[in-house]
């Protein structure tokens, strides 16, 4: 086990106007649990992980911690450094697997802008370690892991692919999320392994504030919002196209997981009975293949038409247990938040592996009323599985949905090791569980 990481060895970052990063020589690194700034526990640092992103926040400068007044304070200019050179905040992108503790420290002031789609989280630095910041590995699984994706191979592969399947729009599709967007599950499908993306519908019934394929073009324009992170559907596949796709993935990969409901698409629960039909032909001829989707579980009799046809898995997306933080973020369009609950029991007793893909966000997800409802919520529905996953939006937008401040948050490394502790039998992770064939066999 590393050597704990001293919080009074960090020093809080700052970005001049060309994007250089440079430390504060004096003043420490500070994070935000939500509205609420506050120094980092040693237990809450790690050396940034390998893959990880930096950014720079336009207008808004960094806060550090200054020992000589124990006050937070705006880093206006650095000693040492051209004092006329306006200073801005600095925050990382963590890849895949780690779940952040704290959001960055800034004197977030009006500007012009909405951030763009990612999950910014606080970093500092070390001058023992180098850049810092706060978050735990939440998942072991290493298959996500940027080393594995080698484009050369990816390319070969969609060339194989397309010459196979000339005709197939999904896979012209999947072609371009790999090469163009460098969706690492896209890429799976080329290098035939894993996890496989199922995108199949083009319409959503829900209007998330975070969504990456879909942002009101007028609220973009006010700089209300930001640009989609990248283009949804525009077709619904035929069965044929998604078994095309999907038996030769169960038959060669390892692992195999096909799964529908991606970034780049609305909610799959609107295609339910395609879905279902493709389930059903699947396995008539195999019990191979984990057949697993992400939806926002808004149609309880969908969900229990594809448990039904043999749909083996489910993740069902909450930024929240309580109807009063869920509503404002997913903005229904057609059902009501007890219609989800109602789904996540007719999941669980049609026979699904039910996990949560929770969308996280430190000092709204930890606050106690919140904590509370999820709990509750995971015992009563038998949940197995919680996917620990950093919410990408702008801090601010997100705070701004509700106009208060969240009571009492204890901490993401908190909420975790409570949830460690009270579900012992729960999977705490990040990615969606390949379930063995001969599980898949017993539900049909």
């Amino acid at each position: 086990m590393s050597k704990p990481i001293d919080p009074g060895s960090v020093y809080a970052l700052a970005a001049n106007q060309c994007g250089e990063i440079i430390d504060h020589p004096e003043w420490l690194m500070l994070g935000a649990s939500g509205l609420q700034n506050r120094r980092p526990q040693a237990e809450e640092l790690i050396p940034l992980p390998e893959g990880s992103r930096l950014f720079f926040l336009p207008q808004c400068p960094s806060l550090g911690w200054d020992p000589e007044t124990a006050r937070a304070r705006p880093i206006d200019r650095i000693p040492g450094i051209d004092g006329g050179e306006r200073l801005q905040g600095v925050a990382a992108f963590l890849p895949p697997a780690y779940s952040r503790f704290l959001l960055p420290a800034v004197a977030w002031r009006d500007t012009e802008y909405v951030l763009p789609l990612w999950a910014y989280t606080a970093v500092g630095w070390s001058d023992d370690v180098g850049y810092v910041t706060c978050a735990c590995r939440i998942d072991e699984n290493r298959q996500w892991e940027p080393d594995f994706f080698d484009d050369r191979e990816v390319v070969a592969g969609v060339e194989k692919k397309r010459s196979l399947y000339p005709d197939n729009r999904l896979v012209a599709h999947l072609s371009r999320c790999a090469v163009d967007y460098h969706c690492f599950a896209a890429k799976n499908y080329f290098l035939e392994r894993w996890e496989c993306p199922l995108p199949s519908s083009p319409v959503c019934n829900a209007n998330c504030i975070g969504c990456l394929s879909f942002q009101d073009e007028a609220a973009v324009a006010k700089g209300e919002s930001c640009p989609a992170s990248h283009d949804r559907i525009d077709f619904v596949p035929t069965v044929d196209e998604l078994l095309e796709v999907a038996l030769p993935h169960i038959e060669k990969a390892e692992n195999p997981v096909l799964s529908f409901g991606q970034g780049c698409e609305g909610d799959p629960i609107l295609q339910a009975d395609r879905i279902g039909e493709f389930a059903r032909r699947v396995r008539q001829v195999t019990p191979g293949g984990t057949l697993n989707i992400n939806t926002n579980a808004s149609l309880p009799a969908k969900v229990a038409l594809l448990a039904e046809a043999g749909m083996d898995s489910i993740r069902v997306s909450l930024n929240s247990a309580r109807k009063e933080t869920y509503l404002p973020y997913y903005r229904p369009r057609g059902y009501a938040f007890p219609d989800v609950l109602d789904s996540l029991k007719l999941a669980k007793s049609g026979g699904m592996h039910l996990a949560l893909n929770l969308l996280v966000l430190p000092g709204v997800t930890d606050a106690e009323a919140e904590v509370e409802a999820l709990f509750e919520l995971i015992d009563r529905y038998r949940v197995d599985q919680v996917q620990m996953r950093n919410l990408c939006i702008d801090p601010r937008q997100y705070l701004g949905l509700y106009g208060h401040g969240f009571d009492r948050p204890m901490g993401i490394a908190k909420l975790i090791e409570k949830l460690r502790r009270s579900f012992p039998d729960l999977h705490i992770g990040y990615f969606n569980r390949y379930l063995h064939a001969e599980d898949n066999q017993q539900r049909t």
